[in-house]
């Protein structure tokens, strides 16, 4: 029933293409200012703080069901290693950039499904996948020429979050989105303050209290991330994947933008059309996905 109202979910979903590039300009406004261990401490912290009472107040608990616990546990350290890592590339690169070479993650996640699980990917889809990559390499060129290996980090981002995606699909369906994102939050909490404690005087983890403004920007960060994947989430409830999957790429479009206004941050033209010819490419295989699946399924032949 819930399918029948997808303006609503595409309204969610821009949110998401919103929220969520704000919240990585804001973590590379915070870059030069506080360390990577206690930005990302902040961003789960202030996701278990939101979440965690609004479970507990529906009533769902917090309980994982049997056999799930390490695949979350999991989950939670792959997704520590990619905001990490994004997080990182920001402190380098433009965030229309490091946006554009992440979104080579639905290619890794075509590949993966083929070589890991065993799905079929027909050759349309794989050259749709090189021709994506190469888009992702003009992207990628003019940052690597400037910055040099930080310039891969973002391709970091997109195996990580490949490989968070692929163990989330293995819990899905055994427990509510809400509830696992609040015991996400709790258990990289749990994880990152005692590696905050103990390596404190280390580069990357440096705690120094910060001043009021920073204080409301890690606030704001915490809450944008939390509230982005809510609303990525919620779309899903009312609008087929389908429909949504192609908005997904507008992060991109609003990351230039906020890149430009807070920046003045704008890629150059050789990367500006690798950004192009990958949005095509991915474009092109949820187009092609739309496609097939509308397709009936040969009818049985009587023998």
């Amino acid at each position: 029933m819930n399918s029948d109202r997808p303006f609503l979910g595409i309204l969610l979903m821009l949110g998401f293409c919103v929220l969520a590039p704000l919240g990585d300009a804001i973590a590379k406004l915070l870059g030069g200012h506080v360390s990577l261990g206690l930005l990302i401490f902040v961003r789960f912290a202030v996701q278990a703080v939101i979440l965690v009472p609004i479970v507990i107040w529906s009533g769902k608990g917090l309980r994982l069901p049997s056999g799930i616990f390490k695949l979350t546990l999991l989950r939670t350290v792959i997704h520590i290693t990619g905001i990490s890592l994004m997080f990182s590339a920001l402190r380098y690169l433009p965030l229309a950039d490091a946006l554009a070479i992440a979104f080579v993650m639905p290619f890794i996640m075509l590949l993966l499904g083929h070589y890991i699980l065993g799905e079929e990917v027909g050759r349309q889809r794989m050259a749709a996948c090189a021709v994506g990559f190469i888009g992702t390499m003009l992207v990628i060129q003019p940052n690597f020429a400037e910055v040099g290996l930080p310039a891969l980090l973002p391709l970091g981002v997109a195996v990580v979050f490949a490989l968070f995606m692929l163990v989330t699909r293995k819990i899905a369906k055994q427990i509510d989105p809400i509830t696992l994102q609040a015991i996400s939050g709790l258990q990289a909490s749990a994880v990152l303050l005692p590696a905050l404690l103990m390596f404190h005087d280390y580069a990357g983890f440096e705690v120094v209290m910060p001043d009021a403004k920073t204080l409301w920007l890690l606030a704001l960060l915490g809450i944008l991330g939390t509230v982005a994947h809510l609303a990525m989430t919620g779309s899903l409830r009312f609008a087929p994947t389908s429909t949504l999957a192609p908005m997904q790429y507008l992060e991109i479009p609003f990351g230039t933008i906020i890149g430009w206004l807070v920046f003045r941050d704008l890629p150059n033209g050789l990367a500006a059309v690798g950004i192009c010819i990958t949005v095509g490419a991915g474009l092109y295989i949820i187009v092609r996905e739309r496609r097939l699946s509308r397709v009936p399924a040969p009818a049985p032949v009587e023998l």
